[in-house]
């Protein structure tokens, strides 16, 4: 059967066997983002016909605005089963980006010998302290292995940290990929697993009718068994169309761009970064608004000046580039993982953290959407239920 929308096939034909035949993919992913991408990249690596239902590059996406951090340390304070996602995602991230650059000859870049959170000050450094130990003391978390270390012992690490830093936190799990070829890396997986990427194709009603969802776009209709919504914050306007449920608080940030340098940073830390290509971003601002069409100096001042007291040197660099985006951001900051009760075969995800979770979400998500359900003790924690009716303040658990 052809795979094609409704509007490009012959309309006269499709209206009149429509009743006979099948759905035209077992599973139409809608959102083609980082998250979206790299579920479908799954469910066609386990054998299903899929399509990936996109806005297109015009869209506010957040993968365009991603630090590229596999990151572990202080997520999940006040849900520990966040903990215990994280470790396990960032424990399956080397065999993702085998499995990546064994499919398509890319290299994603994977980094992982550990990251820091640097501190500047002694109340920063306090801070922290109090931090990690409420990460250590919640009941059910994972084993971050995270520590306190003091400015001479981080030195040993990062030996040109300035006079200011005055210690930091340390995860052994921590890293870093290139985004960007990740996101390649998929899309280019589509084509080997005979995925469909349809962009410029927003959905703007769903339907399930004689055991099949038709989703509606502005270039026809496409029918699928099961749909996952992955279309970050726009999942709280589709999700209710199938009796789903996902709360969404996106929060703005800025990320500035050096020019290439001399290898100097052998650890990602939370704010700054090298890439594999010799650049250096800075960035972790957090701002509640959702224009991203003018950046704020005031804020990349701030966000150059704390680099440049971590690492004196980059006062040298020039600044290439600098951006805003908009985070997908659930209301609490945790991921959201649920099925429809009233529409079986409707799935809705939605997290912040599309880079450090794009293993499970490739691996775990896709296995269980293929099996039907999701595995309560795996992600039921993750359930939109937990907002009640009222939903819940932002919160900061990413």
């Amino acid at each position: 059967m052809s795979k094609a929308f409704s509007s490009e096939v012959d309309a006269g034909s499709r209206k009149e066997n429509a009743s006979k035949q099948k759905s035209d993919y077992d599973v139409a992913v809608v959102g083609g983002g980082l998250l979206g991408s790299a579920i479908a990249w799954g469910l066609g690596r386990l054998g299903k016909s899929v399509a990936v239902l996109d806005e297109g590059d015009i869209t506010k996406r957040a993968s365009r605005a991603n630090f590229a951090l596999v990151w572990v340390q202080s997520k999940g304070l006040g849900m520990p089963a966040y903990t215990v996602w994280t470790v396990q995602a960032s424990q399956a991230w080397r065999r993702l980006a085998s499995e990546l650059k064994q499919q398509t000859g890319l290299d994603v870049a994977l980094q992982q010998n550990g990251g820091f959170h640097l501190t500047l000050g002694d109340d920063e450094f306090g801070q922290r302290t109090e931090l990690v130990k409420r990460m250590h003391n919640q009941v059910g978390a994972a084993d971050y292995k995270m520590e306190m270390l003091s400015a001479s012992e981080v030195k040993k690490s990062l030996p040109l940290i300035g006079p200011d830093v005055s210690g930091g936190s340390y995860c052994p799990l921590d890293g870093h990929v290139n985004s960007l070829r990740t996101f390649r890396a998929f899309h280019t997986g589509f084509r080997a697993f005979g995925i469909d990427y349809f962009p410029e194709r927003p959905v703007s009603a769903i339907s399930k009718s004689g055991g099949e969802f038709r989703l509606a776009t502005p270039k026809g209709e496409l029918r699928a068994a099961k749909i996952v919504l992955a279309a970050g914050n726009a999942n709280q306007t589709l999700a209710p169309m199938v009796g789903l449920y996902a709360p969404m608080g996106p929060t703005r940030g800025q990320i500035v761009v050096t020019e290439r340098t001399m290898p100097f940073l052998p650890h990602p830390l939370t704010t700054i970064r090298q890439t594999d290509e010799g650049t250096v971003m800075i960035g972790d601002s957090k701002e509640d608004e959702l224009d991203e069409r003018t950046m704020k100096h005031s804020i990349s001042g701030v966000m150059a000046d704390r680099a440049q007291r971590m690492f004196p040197h980059l006062a040298r660099l020039n600044v290439v580039r600098s951006w805003a985006g908009i985070r997908v951001m659930p209301q609490d900051g945790f991921p959201i993982y649920d099925q429809s009760k009233t529409h079986p075969g409707a799935f809705v995800a939605c997290c912040h953290s599309g880079v450090t979770l794009a293993s499970n979400h490739a691996f775990e998500i896709a296995r269980m959407v293929t099996q039907g359900a999701l595995e309560p003790e795996l992600v039921g924690a993750f359930s939109a239920s937990r907002f009640g009716d009222a939903g819940a303040a932002n919160n900061s658990g990413y």
